[in-house]
């Protein structure tokens, strides 16, 4: 598991309240920004954009996803290693179900994730997540 100082930490987090200025939430009034530290040494982030429908709103970290491949090249993408979300309120916010398995797909068990009370492993808030070594 890697081992992020909190200067690091603190950058993440200061580069995701960045993102969550850029979110488009006129639905919910709930912006979100996400930061992610890349095993390369790049720092990705994304933020959430609502949608009337609701239902096809991408989270912030579906957005930094999509910047983590976009920004990877071909075949180069790189792996996420440390992560902190935030939102409207103070402190740390935990990434929903969902992009919990978007996660493991682009981190793994070993992804940290900023949370109050301090980082843990994506494989504390996903036991037993499923990623491509487990499709035939």
């Amino acid at each position: 598991m890697p081992d992020i100082d909190e200067p690091r930490w603190e950058q993440l987090r200061q580069a995701a309240r960045a993102a969550r200025e850029l979110a488009y939430a006129p639905y919910s009034r709930h912006p979100v920004g996400a930061a992610a530290l890349v095993d390369d040494g790049r720092v990705v982030s994304g933020s959430n954009v609502e949608n009337a429908s609701l239902g096809v709103t991408l989270c912030a970290e579906c957005s930094l996803v999509g910047d983590l491949v976009r920004t990877g090249g071909p075949g180069n993408r790189g792996r996420l290693v440390a992560l902190a979300c935030v939102g409207p309120n103070p402190g740390a916010l935990l990434p929903c179900g969902r992009c919990r398995q978007l996660l493991f797909e682009h981190g793994g068990t070993d992804l940290l994730i900023d949370r109050d009370g301090g980082p843990v492993p994506l494989s504390f808030l996903l036991p037993d997540g499923f990623g491509p070594d487990q499709m035939p």
